[in-house]
């Protein structure tokens, strides 16, 4: 059989439960990242509506060094330097892809990139195409980042040290040490690279995030994601003009790609001005996730303080029996297994969003119940 390998692995991925597969949107939203609910919201749809109506292409064209640098591309870029207090920033089709690339291409031969042991895998992509060497800090431990480029400095490490960690973590809701990390930055003479996925438009003014101190530091490197709180796709690269230029000269994932829509780049600036412009849609959002979790503490769901509630189960095949019992019930609610989470971790992780009501949750909670009995 010509495929004979991959069909043995996928039998394993179903004999332990790991096996995935695309389904329809189906129940009420608490599984997707769209938390302001900007994704349908009427002002995108007319921006874009009367960018093409005056004659914006919908594709590019070629990478962004050839003829794919549109005025919507440069102005997005403009706008979201500005919007973050940042030199520069850098327009890319998705974050994962940001990621790549930002870990592929910076840190250089003989740096050390210390990561947050629960970082995206988008990271550990870059990571395994750099040239720098990289080690994993335990989770949130600002004395584990410490003791990594301590003892990488005692081995004789001399080069350039990298801090890679998310503000907001997805599968767990919880937040970074970012004031203890941005001191060890700074005595390390070192590079904060910070993921802002899950933040940006939820926390901060205006939605600016959780790293809204740190950003303009000539020492930070943010990743600002545009297809969750945005309601758009594509990412954001916030940070020194230098980090711009030199990926635009060494960064293989951007120099060979095509250049994301024009009309994406529309999208995302004017998504941009609806965080600043409708505060409105982070209280209703806040009012949520007070109400999520009171309602859902009985039932074992971790209050966070975010929008991302998990409900850890442990068991990769309870984990989904329960989640398809209450997506059976109307609510879409996904179960999370390994690789994503650690073994021993899967869970339910409940996303909070603007396409839900408090009616809604009070619903789930019901549901839940008699779905973990």
């Amino acid at each position: 059989m010509m495929f004979a390998e991959q069909e043995r692995d996928l039998a394993r991925l179903t004999a332990t439960d790991r096996y995935r597969s695309l389904r329809p949107r189906t129940g009420v939203d608490f599984a997707s990242n769209d938390y302001l609910g900007l994704a349908g919201s009427d002002r995108l749809r007319t921006a874009m509506t009367e960018a093409l109506q005056r004659g914006v292409p919908v594709g590019s064209g070629g990478s962004r060094l050839l003829r794919g640098n549109a005025p919507e591309h440069e102005a997005l870029e403009a706008d979201a330097a500005r919007f973050f207090g940042t030199e520069a920033a850098l327009f890319f089709a998705s974050g994962y892809v940001a990621n790549t690339i930002l870990f592929a291409t910076l840190p250089q031969r003989g740096d050390l990139i210390v990561h947050d042991a629960l970082i995206h895998a988008s990271a550990h992509e870059g990571m395994r195409l750099t040239r720098a060497n990289f080690v994993a800090a335990a989770h949130n431990d600002a004395d584990a980042f410490e003791d990594a480029i301590g003892a990488w400095r005692a081995s004789g490490g001399t080069g350039r040290v990298w801090i890679a960690v998310e503000s907001l973590y997805s599968m767990d809701g919880d937040q970074a040490p970012l004031a203890a990390l941005a001191e060890i930055t700074d005595r390390h003479d070192a590079v904060m690279l910070i993921d802002e996925a899950h933040a940006t438009g939820v926390f901060g003014t205006d939605g600016r995030g959780l790293a809204e101190a740190l950003d303009g530091r000539e020492n930070v490197i943010s990743l600002r994601t545009c297809g969750k709180a945005l309601g758009c796709e594509g990412a954001l690269l916030c940070g020194p003009a230098v980090m711009r230029e030199f990926i635009l000269n060494r960064g293989r994932g951007f120099i060979f790609s095509t250049a994301p829509s024009p009309l994406m780049a529309l999208a995302v600036g004017e998504a941009l001005r609806i965080i600043a412009d409708e505060p409105a849609r982070r209280e209703r959002l806040w009012a949520l996730i007070a109400t999520a979790e009171r309602g859902l503490a009985p039932y074992g769901v971790t209050a966070t303080g975010s929008q991302i509630l998990p409900l850890v189960l442990g068991d990769a095949a309870r984990t989904m029996r329960v989640a398809g019992a209450i997506q059976a019930a109307g609510f879409d609610v996904r179960g999370i297994r390994p690789p994503t989470v650690p073994e021993g971790g899967s869970r339910l992780r409940i996303s909070l969003t603007l396409n839900a009501k408090v009616a809604d949750i009070e619903a789930l909670a019901n549901v839940m119940e008699e779905a973990l009995r």
